[in-house]
């Protein structure tokens, strides 16, 4: 596709404003191609950061008490506007992560339906859990005057877009849809994996909360690569809270970072696991056939870069789990290598993948290596080993599992 029609600058959207302050920059390129597309992406710098949060703090007054009308059409015509994005923020967003257009497709539709639900929620107003209780003015031995409850807004909520799915959990998707609905300001730090895609649905809800005259810092997006600008963000005293959906490493980082602050925020992560995956004897004995296929199917989904990909199977020895690991082995030799969202994510694979064989001494199936490409693989290994080694229980985010072979259902 032509990158140049869709307009994009590279800058950061701060109040309104595009914003292009530092000298660090960074490209977008192709999954498939490693190509560079798009324009040249400059990083928030501190001073950025700074007037994203103030501009969110000067904001939150005025958004939080606009009428639960205000905001629902306010979410209902994000969801428009991204609809009216057409193919162009389709195409550009499965050239940035390789996923199918079908997949993108999909994910949009599910956006567009996040927005639409909180804007019912919203106008519903039953979140704010409105509760009374009525005065007791003749209580012995004190009076008790009416007690009433209600949820309110926080402020400021800084959140941090996912690397696999560029629209459901990035720039619009259900924390900034769900912030917006409870009155928040927002601000997105999004994903360096597709920057393209940030810049185009950021666009749109820049242009909504112009069209609509709501408060310039009502959402802001700032673009980078350096872990330097989420921890600022975090960091900043006018955020108020943080979401977060990525992996244990940096979700950890900035959970930390949250609670080091002199007065800590919330901070909700959604970060990477192992999903184990215990298979029973009687199970295995049943339908092992089966089993090994849904296993299979499921750490290859996406090339392994869905939440729920199990990367640790355990059973005990019997000659269903022969059979079982013997057809598994057969499945993932067959399984051809896919193409990961990133190339930075897929050399994280192989360094994972090479972690494991290095402090497990296991087998794998394979483990084959290919510029932007993750090839399958599966270990085996016994429970003494696993529990000998803690790096075994890291997720490796990627198309691989570990199938461990247990003595007893003890020790399982």
């Amino acid at each position: 596709m032509d990158f140049l029609q869709l307009g994009l600058d590279g800058k950061n959207q701060i109040a309104g404003k595009s914003s292009a302050l530092g000298q660090a920059s960074f490209r977008a390129y192709s999954a498939n191609t490693g190509e560079a597309i798009g324009p040249v992406f400059v990083e928030a710098t501190e001073a950025e950061v700074d007037l994203a949060a103030t501009s969110a703090d000067q904001a939150f007054d005025a958004y939080s008490t606009l009428p639960p009308d205000k905001i629902a059409t306010f979410l209902e015509a994000i969801a428009e506007g991204i609809v009216n994005l057409g193919d162009g923020l389709i195409q550009c967003a499965a050239a940035e992560t390789a996923l199918h257009v079908d997949r993108i497709t999909g994910e949009r539709g599910r956006t567009v339906n996040q927005l639409k639900l909180f804007a019912d929620l919203v106008r519903q107003g039953k979140w704010k859990d409105v509760r009374v209780d009525p005065a007791l003015p003749d209580r012995k031995p004190l009076k008790r005057s009416d007690l009433r409850r209600t949820m309110i807004p926080v402020g400021p909520v800084a959140i941090w877009a996912a690397s696999n799915f560029p629209l459901a959990f990035s720039v619009a998707g259900g924390d900034t849809a769900a912030a917006l609905a409870a009155g928040c300001p927002v601000i997105v730090k999004a994903h360096p994996g597709h920057p393209c895609t940030s810049e185009l649905v950021a666009r749109v809800i820049g242009q909504v909360v112009a069209k609509l005259d709501l408060p310039p810092g009502s959402f802001s997006m700032l673009q980078g690569t350096s872990p330097a600008v989420s921890i600022a963000l975090v960091s900043h005293p006018k955020i108020a809270s943080g979401a977060f959906t990525g992996s244990l490493r940096a979700g950890r980082a900035l959970f930390d970072a949250a609670a080091q602050r002199p007065e800590p925020i919330p901070f909700f992560a959604e970060m990477g696991s192992v999903n184990p995956v215990f298979l029973l004897e009687g199970a295995l004995a049943e339908r092992g056939s089966a089993m090994a296929e849904g296993l299979a199917q499921s750490v290859n989904m996406g090339v392994g870069q869905f939440c729920t990909c199990p990367g640790l199977a355990l059973a005990v020895d019997s000659p269903s789990l022969t059979s079982f690991a013997t057809e598994l082995r057969g499945r993932f030799q067959s399984a051809k290598p896919g193409t990961m969202l990133t190339t930075a994510i897929a050399k994280s694979y192989v360094d994972a993948v090479q972690r494991v064989e290095v402090f497990s001494k296991l087998k794998a199936t394979k483990a084959t290596a290919l510029e932007g490409l993750a090839t399958p693989v599966l270990f085996e290994t016994d429970a003494a080993t696993f529990l000998q080694h803690p790096e075994l229980r890291h997720e490796v985010f990627g198309p691989a599992t570990i199938l461990v072979t247990c003595a007893s259902v003890e020790e399982m």
